[in-house]
């Protein structure tokens, strides 16, 4: 197993940091993830306010920027094909997107969000981008000091 944490040129070997420092940076990592994936459930709340799976919402997120075949679908969601085949076959009954022949390769099917899709990808977003109640109660100098800390990342 390697020491380093990733691959990239960015990646720094563990074996290099400063005692402590990288007991410090898990801490610091735990915490981030706790915030993001855990504190505040919006998973939940998306999927809640939409009557649909978070993935379908997350489907209709991607497909706002543009339509897409179902190959770049399955793989924008990391899902295989079958299960992508059921998230649209569920969002199309719905009127959310509209499937049809790809002109390019007529094998494939390309999926387009609607307008009644793009609207409630919006409302997705709006709930997932609300900052948690827990950044909103720092003092201003510690989220001035946390704005900074993190643009440099």
């Amino acid at each position: 197993m390697s020491n380093t944490t990733s691959t990239d040129t960015t990646s720094t070997d563990i074996t290099s940091t400063p005692a402590g420092q990288s007991d410090t940076a898990a801490r610091v990592f735990a915490a981030m993830r706790h915030l993001v994936l855990e504190q505040d459930d919006r998973k939940a709340e998306v999927a809640e306010a939409l009557g649909m799976s978070f993935v379908r919402s997350k489907a209709l997120r991607r497909l706002v920027a543009g339509p897409l075949r179902m190959s770049e679908l399955a793989t924008a969601l990391a899902t295989d094909k079958p299960y992508t085949s059921v998230i649209v076959d569920d969002l199309e009954r719905r009127g959310l997107v509209r499937r049809s022949v790809d002109l390019d390769d007529r094998r494939c099917k390309v999926v387009t969000v609607t307008e009644l899709g793009t609207a409630a990808a919006l409302r997705a977003e709006a709930i997932l981008a609300r900052p948690p109640g827990v950044l909103l109660a720092l003092d201003p100098e510690e989220l001035a000091l946390l704005d900074r800390v993190l643009a440099r990342l």
